[in-house]
Order: structure tokens, then C-alpha cells, then sequence
């Protein structure tokens, strides 16, 4: 049987196609708005029993919080401590994964902070029907 590429050549084909699909996984559920909160919210305030974080949260439902804590579980970017206690008690903490995690999203959430101001004043612009005027940037940001 013939192939169109060498082995070795269809081998790092295949290799890239699954470290590819790997990452769009990750970054498809880090991206996700809860576990955005979660990851915040448990970097911020430390160890958390479901019910607090909840309610530092706002808005999640339990069944959503259920699965984005889950998820992270699996994952490896939190985890679940059952203390031996009655009624059951569980709390809720960043692992070291989820720490590093952390400091990567409170870059994104820097860069919302430093160009809220600009995004408003395009999402205004464009809810008006007006064109966005194409800008550029220096590499130091500001704008020419």
C-alpha cells in the first residue's frame, strides 16, 4: 500500500495532530466562564467549601458548579478534601497546577482592566453602525 508521506513524516503528522487536539481541549475548558470564576475565587480566598464558593461566585448554578469543579478535579487543577466529619464537610483548593494556571489568567484579566475603555468605546461604535477605524500599536502600545 502506498502512502503520500514517509512513515517518520506521517508519524509527526500524527503526533501534532494529537498534541493539537489536546491543547484546543485544555483551552477550551480553561476558557469556560465558570472555571474562570473558580479558579479566581479559590486563588483569592484560599479553601473553600462548595456552598461559599457558590456564593462567591453569584449566578452559577449548583449543578454547573458541580461539573466545573469535576472537570478541574480531573484535570488537576483542584482538589477535594472529604474531612471524616458528620454532616459530610468538603472542601475545595487550588493544586499547584491550578496556581500556575491563576497567574495566567490574572494577565488576561489585567489586559480586560488596562483596555476596557477602548472595548466600551468600540462596542458603542459598533452597536451605532458605525465602522471601527482600523488603529495600530507600537510594540509598547500606544497607539499611532
Amino acid at each position: 500500500m502506498e502512502t503520500n508521506c514517509d512513515d517518520a513524516l506521517c508519524a509527526d503528522d500524527n503526533a501534532q495532530k494529537k498534541t493539537d487536539d489536546l491543547a484546543r481541549d485544555i483551552i477550551e475548558q480553561i476558557a469556560d466562564k465558570w472555571t474562570i470564576l473558580v479558579i479566581d475565587a479559590l486563588g483569592t480566598d484560599g479553601e473553600m467549601r462548595f456552598s461559599r464558593l457558590r456564593e462567591h461566585i453569584g449566578g452559577v448554578s449548583q449543578k454547573m458548579l458541580t461539573k466545573t469543579l469535576r472537570q478541574l478535579e480531573r484535570d488537576g487543577l483542584v482538589s477535594r478534601h472529604v474531612h471524616p466529619v458528620i454532616p459530610p464537610r468538603v472542601d475545595y483548593r487550588l493544586t499547584p497546577l491550578g496556581s500556575s494556571l491563576l497567574d495566567k489568567i490574572c494577565g488576561i484579566w489585567d489586559w480586560a482592566e488596562s483596555h476596557m475603555i477602548e472595548m466600551e468605546a468600540a462596542r458603542l461604535q459598533f452597536d451605532r453602525g458605525e465602522k471601527l477605524a482600523p488603529t495600530s500599536r507600537s510594540p509598547d502600545g500606544v497607539t499611532l
